[in-house]
């Protein structure tokens, strides 16, 4: 095997090796050897890039959110108000995991993403994309001035996250057929309003 990478960026392919392992096998056999043979390079070439498989995994997991936050913010960005931005953003959560279904298998399947449901409050920990819809969905209250119970919000909450997230989980399914495209669909209102 060459040590140097002829088919673009090897950081990147590692990454996506390290998805599809950790899918297909479990978090525990992934290695960077492993990742190597995937991206077909040699076994030291992965070390340019990262330190040890601890290492892989964090930046599988950071460039997964950062490309799902991206997503998400530019729908968000491209809304009129938020209660469109809500609906922009069930669209694209679905959209991105129906081109990146190994994404969603990662993200759901096999780490602990962090999100606390209590509208009022942030955490630190809370995971980026829950973040940015919480607020959003606050920020649809104060627009439409709306008075909710914190039970209400948080049940609220739960629901939009709910739609976006079992569809996602439903187009990424393997032996799901419809009769329709979901790219398509999602471009009109009938399956997110």
């Amino acid at each position: 095997m060459s040590d140097s990478y002829h088919h673009g960026n090897l950081r990147q392919a590692l990454i996506d090796a390290g998805i599809k392992i950790i899918n297909e096998s479990g978090e525990e056999s992934l290695s960077l050897r492993k990742a190597a043979s995937a991206c077909q390079v040699s076994h030291a070439a992965p070390y340019a890039h990262f330190k040890d498989k601890d290492e892989l995994i964090g930046a599988i997991k950071s460039s997964v959110t950062e490309q799902f936050m991206e997503e998400l913010t530019d729908a968000v960005n491209g809304a009129a108000d938020a209660e469109q931005a809500l609906v922009e953003m069930g669209k694209h959560y679905v959209s991105f995991f129906i081109r990146k279904p190994d994404y969603f298998k990662f993200l759901f399947g096999s780490q602990n993403v962090i999100a606390h449901t209590i509208p009022d409050k942030s955490f630190a920990e809370d995971y980026p994309p829950f973040v940015l819809l919480k607020s959003t969905y606050l920020k649809y209250l104060k627009e439409k001035k709306l008075k909710k119970s914190k039970e209400e919000q948080e049940v609220e909450l739960l629901q939009l996250w709910a739609t976006a997230h079992g569809l996602a989980s439903i187009a990424c399914m393997s032996g799901v057929e419809t009769t329709f495209d979901w790219e398509e669909m999602l471009k009109g209102d009938r399956l997110l309003r």
